[in-house]
Formats: C-alpha cells, sequence, structure tokens
C-alpha cells in the first residue's frame, strides 16, 4: 500500500516538475521583448545637459522635437560589444522615425571595460563642440579599432581631427572635470535605478526587461508606443 502511494507521488511529482519545465522553456525561447510594469520618473532618466535628439534627416541628426510622442532612453558603454550591435538599430530606429521618437544616450562605463570611461569623456568632449553625435557613432563604428588599445585617448584625438574639431580645446576638454562629472552623474543616475548591463534601454519611461532580438522587434515596440498617443 505504501508502495503504491510513494509511486502515485513520485509520478505526481515528476509531472509537476516535467509541466514547470516546459513553462519556462517556453517564456525564454519566446524572443519577444518585454517591459517592466512601474515607469521611472523623467527627472532621473533625462538629465539636464544629456544630448537628445529627434531622428536623423540625410544624415544629419535633428534636435529633439516637443512633439515627439515616444522617448528613447540608453544607458550605454561606447566599449560594450552588445551596445556596439544595437547601435546600427537605434540609428535605423531614428530615420524611419525621424520627429517622432526622442532618443537620449546616458553614459554607464562599465569597471571592466579599461576604456570605457576615457571613450565616454571623448564623446562629451566632442559635444562641448557641437559634435557629441559624430563622435558617438565614430566610436561605435571604430570599437573594435580602439577598444583593446593602450593609447586609446591618441586615438580619439585622431578621430577629433577628422571631424574638424579644435583639437587643443578637445585636448584639455577630454580630462576636464566639467567632462568628468558628466559621465559620472550619468553613472550616478543609473546606479539610482539599478542598472547592473548594458545597454539598458527605457522606452517612455518603462525598462525593457528583455532586449529586441531584432529591428523589427524594436520597431513594434515603438509602434505600439505611438498607438497609445
Amino acid at each position: 500500500m505504501f508502495k503504491d502511494k510513494g509511486l502515485i507521488i513520485g509520478i505526481i511529482a515528476t509531472v509537476i516538475l516535467i509541466a514547470g519545465g516546459v513553462f519556462l522553456m517556453s517564456r525564454g525561447n519566446s524572443g519577444l521583448p518585454s517591459t517592466s510594469n512601474a515607469p521611472v520618473s523623467t527627472n532621473i532618466l533625462v538629465s539636464k545637459g544629456d544630448y537628445e535628439t529627434s531622428g536623423i534627416d540625410n544624415g544629419i541628426y535633428l534636435p529633439a522635437s516637443s512633439s515627439a510622442k515616444v522617448t528613447l532612453v540608453e544607458f550605454g558603454d561606447y566599449q560594450c560589444p552588445a551596445c556596439g550591435e544595437y547601435h546600427p538599430l537605434v540609428k535605423q530606429l531614428l530615420t524611419e522615425f525621424s520627429g517622432k521618437v526622442n532618443f537620449v544616450f546616458r553614459n554607464f562605463p562599465l569597471s571592466q571595460h579599461a576604456n570605457s570611461s576615457i571613450s565616454a569623456q571623448a564623446a562629451e568632449a566632442a559635444g562641448l563642440q557641437g559634435k557629441f553625435w559624430e563622435m558617438h557613432d565614430k566610436l561605435y563604428e571604430a570599437q573594435n579599432d580602439w577598444s583593446v588599445s593602450n593609447d586609446a585617448k591618441t586615438i580619439f584625438v585622431g578621430y577629433a581631427t577628422t571631424l574638424g574639431l579644435d583639437i587643443d580645446k578637445f585636448k584639455t576638454d577630454i580630462d576636464s572635470s566639467v567632462v568628468k562629472d558628466k559621465v559620472q552623474s550619468d553613472t550616478r543616475d543609473g546606479n539610482l535605478i539599478n542598472i547592473n548591463a548594458t545597454p539598458t534601454f527605457y522606452l517612455n519611461g518603462v525598462k525593457l526587461d528583455n532586449l529586441p532580438s531584432s529591428y523589427s522587434d524594436l520597431k513594434n515596440l515603438v509602434n505600439a508606443e505611438l498607438s497609445k498617443k
């Protein structure tokens, strides 16, 4: 009798484990991006001095638009390979949805990347001369060239030269307290909302828990937000 009872309990437990495993696998392999329910305050996600654009028109980054119904915020690291992979997707989105989506980039250099902080400083230094987005693109597009360098700063000076910047000013600004404070301020805001990986995206204040696996997924998320408005 007890043997039969034990056998029955064992069978039931096995069925429950198998069912649970199938459920978890179906969730993990869905491939669909998901979002958290609780939005984060705009005061934390977007700060004074952040670089913001509403799109790309003929290769030119446009200023932020007050009429844009969607805001996409990225906390990124220029040396992060995953960030480099998502960069062209974001550019494609800004081109297709030009004027409809405001995109904000926040610095979140990871400590395990030796050149992450100096690359963020390079972008911010270029921004002081009106070329933030141009340097932003260059850093991602040439990521493999400088990420393993022992003298990344010299490489960035070369990029600044190509972009037509005042080189003496760039060399001063890249190590200035103004630039370093901006990078540190971005990082503090990221820490405040418990960011621990890059890239981390927030769409209209809501964190994307699972990163979009394709441009189509990212586009669908934006269209869903636009349809709400």
